[in-house]
């Protein structure tokens, strides 16, 4: 009898260990593609990045060489070494060596630009980086200084007090680091369907989100069961909602979580060439690069709640460096929302839907709690 239980015991142990593997494993975020800026304004780009850009192929060996070719064209590196070859087998030195970081391989953008004939792009708002070869294109998020460690914290949350027009307010934040290898986002429905409703601490839980906050306006006043949303709402790449003609201003992120703020005009667009993996559209929009910008009428608001009334408001807003601003406070009007957007530290900011919707969620429990279900939400995992 004892050396059956010993035997049903190893048993459920090594299936134990079984189990637990994979759940690990899937733990192990895949970092992002991202180019790197370092404190000497050197840049470098991931290796993968660079694959299926008109036709280039790369290849990495066990002894740390790697060899990237497009055409005729070819170059030759070794991590941590200062010099490469080109195709002819000519060799000159690098500025910075090529090297490994948190499962990526990093390739000076230099060596590889010129070699391989890239265009490159930098933009600014937001800080990125386009490169060009032939007729096909990527663009990354650039992150400047030091690459962000798996082991720091993805997201954090705080309690400030701002001061606009001499009112004080006092706002629940959570900041959100989108170039951190476990952090994701999701646009989510309530009940997974358009015009169903939903807490949104039960979005956030059954997304197993680490924040979240309610996102596009909707008839929530309406007593029929199907409570549209209102505005364009994205994910995975797919138009969940559409919303023809509409031109308030549309938070958008690619795969890599390069995220922006456009015009409702230009959404369609951005979504049909794939540039789009999300997307959740409110307005109006609070600030553009740094600045307050408000052009509400154009947007096509006419409720005085937004034009000239003051209640509870959701924001969200992106700094300068990638991190995600999400923001709840009480009784404020849309200009001072933008100023206290200004403050928290965003460079570009929206509004979100506000009132009884007005609700933010981080780590398991309420912030600010919504006074009514929400129609969806943005979601932040951190795993």
């Amino acid at each position: 009898m004892k050396k059956a239980s010993i035997l049903i015991l190893s048993l459920f142990l090594s299936l134990t260990a079984v189990f637990s593997a994979p759940q690990s494993a899937a733990g192990a975020a895949t970092p992002k593609n991202a180019a790197y800026l370092d404190k000497a304004n050197s840049a470098f780009v991931p290796l993968r990045s660079l694959s299926g850009l008109d036709g280039i192929v790369t290849t990495v060996k066990n002894d740390g060489s790697i060899i990237i070719a497009r055409g005729d064209r070819t170059l030759s590196l070794v991590r941590g070494s200062m010099s490469a070859a080109d195709a002819s087998g000519r060799t000159f030195n690098l500025a910075k060596p090529a090297f490994a970081s948190g499962g990526t391989t990093y390739v000076p953008l230099s060596a590889v630009s010129g070699a391989l004939d890239i265009a490159l792009q930098w933009g600014k708002a937001p800080v990125s980086l386009t490169l060009t070869a032939g007729g096909d294109s990527v663009t990354l998020p650039v992150q400047s200084g030091s690459l962000i460690a798996s082991d720091t914290p993805a997201a954090s949350s705080a309690k400030r007090t701002f001061k606009v027009g001499g009112r004080s307010f006092t706002v629940q934040m959570v900041t959100v680091s989108l170039l951190h290898p476990a952090v994701s986002l999701n646009a989510v429905l309530a009940g997974n369907t358009v015009g169903k409703t939903e807490a949104l601490g039960s979005i956030a839980k059954r997304s197993q989100a680490q924040a979240a906050i309610n996102g596009t306006f909707f008839d929530a006043y309406t007593k029929d069961a199907y409570k549209a949303p209102y505005g364009y709402i994205a994910s995975g790449g797919k138009l969940l909602k559409n919303s023809p003609g509409d031109k308030r201003t549309v938070f958008v992120y690619d795969s890599n979580l390069l995220a922006d703020l456009v015009p409702g005009g230009e959404f369609m667009d951005r979504l049909n060439s794939g540039a789009v993996t999300g997307a959740i559209q409110a307005g109006p929009r609070l600030l553009t690069n740094g600045q307050v910008a408000l052009n509400v009428a154009a947007e096509g608001f006419k409720d005085p709640k937004i034009l000239t009334g003051g209640g509870a408001r959701s924001a969200l807003g992106l700094t300068r460096d990638h991190k995600l601003i999400l923001l709840t406070t009480g009784g404020a009007t849309i200009p001072q929302l933008a100023q206290i957007m200004k403050q928290a530290g965003a460079y570009q900011a929206m509004n979100l839907d506000g009132g009884a919707s007005s609700g933010l969620y981080y780590g398991g429990k309420y912030l600010t709690e919504p006074g009514r279900l929400i129609s969806n939400a943005l979601v932040v995992k951190t795993r």
